[in-house]
């Protein structure tokens, strides 16, 4: 089998291919999970495919969403059944195919409170959400609808106020961990041929005389080296970038995006007492209470932002709306003292219309796919569910008419750590009685890595000190933060602690009390020095200062301020 590692070195060669006289047939700009399934597609394709992302995988919007793999109920009340039957598709496709490990089944309840008129209306509905979900001759991935009296729906979940409803109707959707999602079809991509690099800006579009986008100008932002990697086909999925994008080629053509700012908090577990979770309307979308393995994330808001577009942050202001409307169904009253972590992205919004002189195709209520100059294709919107949909949407417009002969197949192409997963799962008690491990830490180990964490145990074998967890951070293994660096292509602390790890929001402490722990795994394998270690910690503990500042704000404009007051390690250029 092909390496799928994405280490320091592996991500210089792919610079070095890419750049090559041939250059690429396809050329992926930006490294979400759009990005990443796009580059997924071409390579499955055969094409030769590269992709880059200016900051680290994941980093932006892919890895701040409220990590749910769901059809959308709210499109139900617009009458889209085709947008949630695609959407429930996916859902199921990667539960039951494509990512089995990464994308969990999880019960959520509908409150009602209106007995009357509410419980057939939500019944209806979702009755038709379980009726979109089922494929004549496919097992069934998920449970269906089931009614709960008050008596039941507070059996289920305790902490609900006994006022708050008089009944709920029990549905399943699944949930994922997003940064791992990105990273993985990434590295799937690689095992198909893609070369891929993070930390690399596109700062300029290659065109000819005829105005034809042949390729792009990247710039390294490690070590500011400049290449020129000629493509045939370049495609764009920079999210909340888009337009910045778009006016390296053209400032006049394209798709208009806005970005919305949503905002998540993270409370302990032991805070809600409950065994699933909770979708409640709000005033302008919905509110999630989702339980992870020991805390709840809530969320999320929705609010235009006008800032920059690199560090968003939540404000004073966006904590206290969640912990008001989750307040206003639990029976023990959040505070701000219960908040032990929170985060904040944005969704790129699509707006109505395209710019002048925009070739446009499959346009969705979702996203969109457009050419704002030949050679050069632009999708916007969507949402993480859908994103193998929109990778095959994107790549069939930038091929055209040779489409037909090279069909999208990732609907059947396991994302690393599937094949296998049911072996590996079964094996579960084995492999926890051979190195002293309780069950949790076990499934903890098989949701992130799947079939792969062969590939763990491997380096345990070889140095059994990375069986240990690592001090600060009970949760991770040793191991955990030595393959994030050797298979995962983290590059800086920052990238450990914020994707390849959940700790910047999962602890109280963002993970500071680990950084000095993790620092000294990762300098071997990344060739720091003490120097280097020191600044790396520096520039994470200078970060979490930051953002916690911010978060002591009342508007955007003051929380911006305040976080850049914290240096890039590996800053963006300005676009021109």
């Amino acid at each position: 089998m092909p390496s799928t590692a994405l280490t320091m070195r592996t991500r210089l060669r792919a610079l070095e291919a890419m750049a090559a006289p041939e250059g690429v047939d396809v050329l992926v700009v930006g490294g979400g999970i759009t990005g990443a399934g796009i580059a997924l597609d071409a390579a499955t394709r055969g094409l030769n495919t590269a992709i880059v992302e200016a900051q680290d995988w994941g980093d932006g919007t892919s890895s701040r969403s409220s990590k749910l793999v769901h059809g959308g109920l709210r499109y139900l009340q617009m009458l889209d059944f085709k947008l949630v039957r695609e959407a429930l598709t996916e859902r199921d496709l990667l539960l039951s195919t494509l990512a089995p490990h990464l994308v969990q089944p999880i019960p959520f309840l509908y409150p009602i409170t209106h007995p009357v008129w509410e419980r057939p209306y939500v019944a209806t509905g979702v009755g038709m959400y379980d009726v979109l979900a089922h494929a004549p001759g496919r097992k069934r991935a998920l449970p269906i609808q089931k009614h709960l009296s008050r008596k039941a729906l507070i059996e289920a979940f305790p902490d609900i106020r006994p006022d708050a409803a008089v009944g709920a109707v029990r549905y399943y959707d699944a949930k994922v961990d997003d940064a791992r999602l990105v990273l993985t079809v990434v590295r799937t991509a690689v095992l198909h041929g893609a070369l891929a690099a993070a930390r690399t800006q596109v700062v300029g579009m290659v065109k000819s005389a005829h105005g034809i986008v042949e390729g792009a100008d990247i710039v390294d932002l490690i070590d500011g080296t400049h290449y020129r990697v000629k493509a045939k086909n370049v495609i764009c999925a920079t999210g909340a970038w888009t337009e910045q994008t778009e006016a390296l080629v053209s400032p006049d053509s394209g798709l208009r995006v806005l970005a919305s700012k949503g905002v998540h908090i993270v409370v302990p577990n032991e805070r809600i007492h409950g065994t699933m979770g909770l979708i409640l309307q709000t005033e302008k979308s919905v509110l999630f209470i989702i339980p992870w393995d020991k805390y709840w994330i809530i969320g999320t808001t929705d609010t235009p932002w006008h800032e920059t577009l690199t560090h968003p942050v939540a404000t004073s202001r966006d904590i206290d709306y969640v912990i008001e409307h989750a307040n206003k169904v639990l029976r023990r009253p959040l505070t701000r003292k219960d908040v032990i972590g929170c985060f904040a992205g944005l969704r790129p919004l699509l707006q109505p219309g395209t710019k002048a002189g925009t070739s446009s195709a499959r346009i969705s209520r979702e996203h969109t796919v457009a050419s704002p100059a030949p050679g050069m294709t632009v999708i916007a919107g969507g949402k993480l569910t859908t994103y193998r949909v929109m990778a095959k949407d994107a790549v069939d417009f930038a091929l055209g008419a040779q489409a037909a002969t090279l069909p999208s197949i990732t609907h059947c192409v396991p994302l690393l750590g599937a094949e296998g997963f049911e072996a590996t799962l079964a094996a579960r008690a084995d492999l926890a009685r051979r190195y002293g491990w309780p069950l949790r830490r076990v499934k903890h180990l098989l949701t992130r890595y799947g079939s792969l964490v062969g590939e763990l145990t491997d380096l345990i074998d070889a140095d059994p000190k990375l069986g240990q967890p690592v001090p600060g951070a009970p949760d991770y293994l040793r191991c955990e933060i030595v393959y994030a660096a050797a298979h995962e292509g983290a590059l800086t602390l920052s990238d450990v602690m914020m994707t390849r790890t959940r700790l910047n929001y999962e602890q109280a402490d963002c993970g500071l009390g680990a950084a000095g722990a993790i620092a000294d795994l990762l300098a071997p394998i990344l060739g720091w020095d003490e120097g280097r270690q020191e600044a790396e910690i520096a520039a994470y503990t200078d970060r979490v200062r930051a953002e916690k500042a911010a978060r002591e704000t009342l508007t955007d404009a003051e929380a911006e301020e305040v976080r850049l007051t914290a240096a890039d390690p590996t800053p963006m250029l300005a676009f021109a």
